[in-house]
């Protein structure tokens, strides 16, 4: 009875916040800047959820720091996604096959 109960709050949990913006909001949103608001929440909740992970994905915190660093700077010259995420994880492999 118990796994039911955790079952039907966990379902209800992740149902209610999909539909209460279907209730609230029945018209478009016209408003530019509550919809440039929106537009940007994906990559925030993406960053929220990836940027914690980051710094735990490694044994040694201050590696993973510095792949960071050297990600943010490359983001920052422009360079594409794939080539700043192949760079950072090879810097952080050298690190530790290095250090270590």
């Amino acid at each position: 009875m118990y796994v039911f109960i955790c079952v039907l709050v966990m379902a209800l949990v992740s149902y209610l916040p999909r539909v209460i913006p279907f209730t609230i909001f029945k018209k478009r949103i016209k408003s530019i800047y509550i919809q440039s608001i929106l537009s940007y929440m994906p990559y925030a909740v993406l960053g929220a959820m990836t940027f914690p992970a980051i710094f735990y994905s490694t044994s040694n915190m201050i590696f993973s720091a510095f792949g960071t660093g050297v990600a943010l700077l490359l983001a920052y010259k422009g360079q594409k996604l794939l080539l700043v995420a192949v760079i950072s994880v090879g810097v952080i492999y050298l690190l530790n096959v290095f250090y270590i």
